[in-house]
């Protein structure tokens, strides 16, 4: 842009340090430990021929699709361009610029500050407990004043961990009337018994957010579900862009809800899980390693000695890792998704090598 348009630019915006994706971050690897994605794409195949039309605003099929898989009614559901578009279009919908306030706990998923920075909305971080990665439910409540949204990643990125159901319950009742209280479950596949979705009965003021680009293995979709009372979806229809969703992205997304769709994810989840269990049980064998966190998620958490070499030397030779050293409560931590076995072994055969060295 050039210099005569710059003093055009909002100021927040100006100022804005964007999101570090993955894929901004960039590198030359042949193996990708960085985003959380799934290491196999799925296959799909579709019939559809009409592109000259646009795409139902709600698609019906999909949204009864995951309204099944998820045991809610139809109009619980909005389908969204990713978990990252109900992140926004909540804060749009309920917080007044300049005015109202969200929280979120950091060390934690950055797009919930990220958007309310873009909107000029103020941000409170009331970061989790160090090491028990526990909310601090009291500052929260202390710091409730003109809060209208509160983020919770569960399980968290980049932590894994998962917050207690007892202690989101004690945050919803704390919050009731007062503000929303919005659970991101992108990883709840990985941990399905800690889902709150069973609670959206009982909490008109809880929001829970899901994707299909982690266990569903459709990040290159870019496919979402914001899920609520019917109220709160009415007025996120109000604000969400006319065609959010393509017409092949829904034809893929309810090929993967189906009942072999979902059977083909269950089996995706346990091999993950699976890899997880034995990355964990040989980095613990690891004399680099300091401390490996638990993890419900396709990632695990670990803190290294000599942290920058590692990330750098297996960099070098290919295999992308997220540091995590920036973040509060994360000092030489990187975060590992869960690859293939042959990745995750390969990730181990030069981590030894560089304890040697």
């Amino acid at each position: 842009m050039k210099d005569n348009l710059i003093h055009l630019v909002r100021e927040n915006i100006a100022n804005l340090q964007p999101y570090q994706s993955a894929r901004r971050i960039g590198g030359n690897g042949s193996i990708w430990l960085n985003a959380n994605e799934c290491p196999i794409s799925s296959s799909f195949t579709t019939n559809i021929k009409s592109f000259n039309r646009y795409p139902e605003s709600q698609p019906k099929n999909l949204i009864s699709s995951y309204s099944n898989y998820a045991c809610l009614s139809n109009d619980q559901v909005l389908v969204t361009r990713g978990a990252d578009e109900g992140i926004e279009l909540l804060i749009k919908a309920f917080c007044n610029p300049g005015k109202d306030a969200i929280i979120c706990c950091p060390p934690t998923y950055d797009m919930y500050a990220i958007n309310a920075s873009i909107l000029n909305v103020e941000v409170k971080e009331i970061p989790i407990f160090k090491d028990t990665w526990k909310i601090d439910l009291k500052n929260i409540q202390r710091n409730l004043d003109r809060v209208k949204l509160i983020y919770i990643c569960n399980p968290n990125n980049p932590t894994g961990s998962i917050i207690p159901k007892k202690d989101i319950i004690n945050l919803l009742k704390m919050t009731f009337k007062r503000a929303l209280v919005i659970i991101d479950e992108a990883y709840i596949e990985f941990s399905s018994k800690d889902s709150m979705v069973n609670f959206l009965k009982f909490y008109p003021h809880l929001i829970i957010l899901r994707t299909l680009s982690k266990a569903f293995a459709l990040a290159g979709i870019r496919c979402g579900f914001t899920l609520a009372n019917k109220g709160i979806i009415n007025v996120l229809n109000k604000i969400i862009s006319p065609y959010p969703i393509s017409t092949i992205v829904s034809d893929i997304a309810e090929q993967a809800l189906t009942e072999k769709g979902i059977k083909e994810m269950k089996n995706r989840v346990l091999k993950i899980n699976l890899n997880r269990d034995w990355l964990i049980c040989k980095l613990e064998k690891i004399s680099l390693v300091k401390k490996i966190f638990n993890s419900h998620a396709n990632y695990v958490l670990v803190r290294f000695y000599m942290h920058k070499k590692i990330f750098q030397k297996l960099w070098e030779k290919g295999i992308i890792l997220r540091n995590q050293d920036h973040k509060i409560h994360l000092k030489k931590c990187l975060r590992i998704s869960i690859g293939s076995y042959s990745e995750c072994l390969r990730l181990i055969e030069e981590i030894k090598i560089l304890s040697h060295i």
